[in-house]
């Protein structure tokens, strides 16, 4: 094995395992976001007015730097060349990428953060249904029975699942994809940045 093939496995372990990482922070948000009566009842156990402020901000911005960090490796493994080399369950990852997208932005610059805003409820319901993709995705496709189960145990099923809905296994698809989700993505990371400018200028004396 030449250094060059090594330099290339590394770089597609280390792609993989962000992958892998990114997907299950996704969940976590999602699953922070839901527990607002735990965060009341932790409130109650915080004596002084600043640290009861403090927890409230730190639940509201701990969501989203999570969510940050699952769109940022999501728009980052979404290319053709990435998508070709690691396992990433399609069209299911991507498509949860972009409704983590939008997610944050109804939180980030449409009162989404406000647990008694109905953004809070939309984005919430955005965010279940990333959840919902990537578990479908990762358990059934990304983590799918392995070849030597498969030579014991054939089934029709897991076969279909692993080579046609893996990026690696299937271009076309994976390129399908890729322009598909792509576009939207883009699409809407420019309203995310056009509802930013109109709140920046809201904001201008």
């Amino acid at each position: 094995m030449t250094s060059g093939d090594i330099a290339k496995a590394l770089e597609i372990w280390t792609l993989q395992n962000l992958l892998n990482i990114s997907l299950m922070l996704g969940i976590l948000a999602t699953g922070l976001a839901m527990v607002q009566g735990y965060y009341r009842a932790l409130e109650k156990q915080l004596s002084l007015r600043v640290s009861v402020e403090l927890w409230r901000v730190l639940t509201v911005v701990l969501v989203d730097v999570l969510l940050a960090v699952v769109v940022l490796v999501g728009y980052l493994v979404l290319n053709p060349d990435i998508m070709a080399d690691i396992k990433m369950a399609i069209p299911f990852c991507p498509v949860a990428t972009i409704l983590y997208t939008v997610a944050l932005i109804l939180r980030l610059f449409h009162g989404g953060h406000d647990v008694g805003s109905k953004n809070y409820l939309r984005s919430l319901y955005w965010m279940l249904a990333g959840g919902v993709l990537n578990v479908i995705g990762f358990t059934f496709i990304m983590e799918a029975p392995s070849k030597d189960y498969l030579k014991e145990h054939p089934s029709e099923f897991w076969t279909f699942l692993k080579t046609h809905l893996r990026s690696n296994e299937d271009l076309k698809l994976s390129q399908t994809t890729f322009y598909v989700c792509f576009a939207a993505l883009v699409v809407v990371l420019i309203w995310g940045a056009i509802s930013a400018l109109r709140q920046i200028r809201a904001r201008e004396p």
